[in-house]
């Protein structure tokens, strides 16, 4: 697919590392460490780190961003333990996601659609705080209304809150990078 001029955002790469999480993504040299190591691109293999942040550098801001490409990092985080530059790859893509949220190219509704964070059926909810005790990340919390509420834009889809569920009133779809992992034979 051809780049038109229109199509190119001078200013993304500057904007990616004004944000917490993209603040090293100037230190990459594209050896490639993160994508030999990312059990997603070896599934899909459109996903590949070192082509993603080739895409920031050449400014393919509306491309990258409304692309589904950002929801296929599964956060396990291979990239950031094997990069020799400490670019922390996932950390990125977390900025990226957030971008793509705040300019409505992404939704929560595609976040959830898409597995990438777990929500919680109110009417199922006991309200035994269990969720808010497993999350590493505080991320559920007790609404207003007495039940568990959790932000999508913050969940990190890890899965803990919904197994952990007495309830089973967290939810959280399977997500294309698991899918296509599990096929290839590495899933869980």
């Amino acid at each position: 697919m051809a780049i038109t001029n229109k199509e190119i955002s001078a200013a993304f790469s500057a904007e990616v590392t004004a944000r917490p999480g993209g603040e090293h993504l100037n230190r990459c040299y594209s050896c490639g460490a993160c994508s030999g190591a990312c059990p997603v691109s070896q599934a899909i293999p459109e996903f590949d780190p070192r082509r993603l942040i080739h895409m920031i550098r050449m400014g393919l801001k509306e491309r990258l961003l409304s692309s589904e490409l950002l929801g296929y990092c599964s956060s396990c985080r291979n990239c950031v333990f094997v990069c020799p530059q400490d670019v922390k790859f996932a950390e990125i893509v977390g900025a990226l996601r957030e971008m793509a949220l705040e300019q409505g190219l992404l939704t929560e509704e595609d976040l959830l659609a898409r597995g990438k964070a777990a929500w919680v059926e109110r009417d199922q909810c006991v309200s035994c705080l269990t969720c808010v005790r497993v999350c590493p990340w505080r991320i559920p919390v007790i609404d207003q209304g007495g039940r568990a509420h959790i932000d999508a834009k913050e969940c990190r889809a890890c899965g803990i809150c919904p197994e952990e569920c007495p309830a089973g009133a967290i939810k959280l779809n399977q997500s294309a990078d698991e899918r296509l992992i599990a096929a290839a034979g590495g899933g869980r």
